[in-house]
């Protein structure tokens, strides 16, 4: 990888947790996340671009760590049904956002 693009991977990163702070919410994250993934999957990137965006503005931006830590407090109240619900409720509304996103780019091009 060049330097001119592992400071723009940086930079991208440093954005998304700035982003990522000042919304503060990880469910409202995570599916604006899920979209743009999907939106830009469709479209033929170069690599830098795509090493750009997903190595370096969404994976800071919709973090897994995130998602994880809030399942840990559900988890930690002992609530295996909530738990179970949001689980499975967090990754199928993502994987359907991403979806929608990738629909709505092709439609668009």
């Amino acid at each position: 990888m060049k330097i001119n693009n592992f400071i723009y991977v940086l930079l991208a990163a440093y954005l998304a947790t700035f982003l990522r702070l000042t919304i503060n919410n990880n469910f409202f994250i995570s599916i604006i996340g899920s979209f743009l993934v999907g939106f830009f999957i469709s479209k033929k990137l170069s690599h830098s671009t795509e090493k750009i965006l997903f190595s370096g503005f969404f994976s800071c931006f919709t973090s897994f760590s995130g998602f994880i830590y809030f399942l840990y407090k559900i988890l930690n109240q002992g609530d295996w049904m909530k738990f179970i619900f949001f689980f499975n409720l967090i990754i199928i509304v993502n994987l359907f956002i991403m979806l929608f996103g990738f629909w709505i780019s092709r439609k668009i091009t």
